[in-house]
């Protein structure tokens, strides 16, 4: 055999073609490429939803009830313990704005949301420059009404009945009122939202003669430039409404969750009643619910339990703070 001949036989059979070399090369480097995304991507799905996203678990302050204006700092210090890094307030427990954030500052916590009362001077029908001043000082960067302004006309009417004797009109009312002072809130730098209960989806005929409801009126009616919504998961299923259909129904408006269970014992309603339980202990699925909420654009997640308790408040609180901090979702 000549000897380049020879030469090309042994290079063929010891080294291979080159250029098979070379794709095999590309193709094993390719998969283990591959193996290496899908493995990733398979330990980030695995971690918690909360930590998978680098979110903290809030807590509405209401859950802890009456005594929290006696004990602010001894319990504020427990709710950092159990675990959570932010709060929301429901009225300013007697305090100045200065003393919540000092007391919030002290037990490590931040405080970006906080119910205000749609009347009244220290609410939204009060003086919007000094409430956003007083939130600016606390840390608050969204005012979120936490009920409808109940018109005049209904005087000191229980809160169940004058859900339901809200008519089109009066939620239409509500929606221009939102629009009118998130106008100035937005210009001081703070966002308004409205949260829902249930009685916001009592049927209703609008103007037409059409099906709709109070919350379908206030999401219409209210501009997304100006209003955001936080959304019930308790309430809502109260009312035997589903959650992930309804942030599917209106993309982009609502930015933050309450995060409440109840027992399937709760028979749909919208008069204020609930069977409440500890979250992860009730009938909502939050392995799907917490992802579609994220899809949704919810970032500010908080806990928050209705009376009555089958546990002290605050290990009720221990109890969902530990179920969503582990929960995958």
């Amino acid at each position: 055999m000549p000897i380049q001949k020879k030469e090309s036989l042994v290079r063929s059979t010891v080294f291979g073609n080159r250029a098979d070399l070379s794709r095999r090369g590309l193709l094993g480097a390719g998969a283990a490429a591959l193996g290496m995304t899908w493995g990733g991507a398979a330990r980030a799905a695995d971690k918690p939803f909360f930590q998978r996203h680098n979110l903290p678990v809030g807590i509405q302050l209401y859950s802890l009830g009456p005594d929290l204006a006696k004990e602010l700092d001894a319990q504020l210090a427990t709710v950092a313990r159990i675990g959570f890094k932010s709060v929301e307030l429901a009225g300013y427990l007697g305090r100045t704005p200065a003393e919540l954030r000092a007391a919030f500052d002290r037990a490590g916590l931040i405080c970006p949301s906080a119910h205000i009362s749609p009347k009244g001077e220290s609410g939204f029908s009060g003086d919007l420059a000094k409430l956003a001043d007083e939130l600016h000082v606390i840390g608050v960067k969204s005012a979120i009404m936490p009920i409808h302004y109940i018109p005049d006309r209904m005087g000191a009417a229980d809160l169940r009945q004058a859900g339901v004797q809200m008519t089109a009109d009066d939620w239409k009312w509500n929606a221009d009122f939102l629009n009118e002072k998130a106008v100035v809130l937005k210009k001081a730098g703070i966002i308004s939202g409205y949260h829902n209960h249930n009685f916001e989806f009592a049927p209703l005929k609008d103007k037409n003669g059409g099906d709709t409801n109070g919350m379908e009126i206030l999401l219409k009616g209210t501009d997304p430039n100006l209003v955001t919504f936080e959304l019930d998961a308790g309430w809502v299923t109260a009312a035997g409404h589903d959650p992930i259909a309804l942030m599917k129904a209106h993309p982009g408006r609502f930015t933050q969750m309450h995060v409440k269970d109840i027992k399937p014992t709760t028979k749909a309603n919208f008069e204020l009643r609930q069977d409440p339980t500890e979250v992860g202990g009730g009938m909502i699925d939050w392995t799907k619910l917490l992802p579609a909420a994220y899809a949704a654009g919810i970032r500010g997640f908080y806990y928050e339990q209705e009376p009555p308790f089958a546990h002290a408040r605050l290990e009720s609180a221990r109890i969902s703070f530990e179920y969503l901090a582990k929960v995958t979702a």
